[in-house]
C-alpha cells in the first residue's frame, strides 16, 4: 500500500487538493476512486488510470462524460506519492506549463523534505 499526500506550498496551500475541490461532485468522486487505486497499486497502476509524462512526473486520469480531469504526481522513497496540481483537459496533449509546475513543486518538496521518509 502506498501513502498518497497532497503537496503543500510554503504558504500552506495545496494546489492539487484545491483543484479537486473546485471540480463538480461527479468528477471529484471519480478522481477519489482513482486516488484509491493509486494508493493500492502505486507504480504498477497503468493506463487508462495513470500515465507517465516526463522526468518522473505522472498523471492520474479521470473522465465523466466529456469532462476529462488530470492530477499530476510523483513518487518519493518510502512508498509515498505526492499529488502536485491538477487541470481540466481540453487538448490532446498535457500542456507543458502544467508539467513544469509539477516539476517545480517536486523540486521544492525534495529541497524541503528530501527524497526519503520525511513527513509532509
Amino acid at each position: 500500500m502506498f501513502e498518497v499526500l497532497y503537496y503543500e506550498k510554503e504558504d500552506g496551500t495545496k494546489p492539487a487538493e484545491e483543484y479537486l475541490l473546485s471540480e463538480d461532485v461527479k468528477l471529484q468522486a471519480k478522481m477519489s476512486r482513482e486516488i484509491l487505486l493509486l494508493e493500492e497499486f502505486g507504480n504498477l497502476l497503468r493506463e487508462p488510470h495513470s500515465k507517465p509524462l516526463e522526468d518522473g512526473i505522472f498523471e492520474l486520469r479521470a473522465r465523466v462524460g466529456t469532462d476529462i480531469s488530470r492530477v499530476l504526481y510523483f513518487f518519493v522513497i518510502g512508498k509515498k506519492i505526492i499529488l502536485t496540481n491538477g487541470f481540466r483537459k481540453k487538448t490532446e496533449k498535457t500542456p507543458q506549463d502544467v508539467i513544469d509546475i509539477a516539476k517545480k513543486y517536486r523540486d521544492d518538496y525534495i529541497k524541503r523534505y528530501g527524497e526519503g521518509e520525511n513527513k509532509v
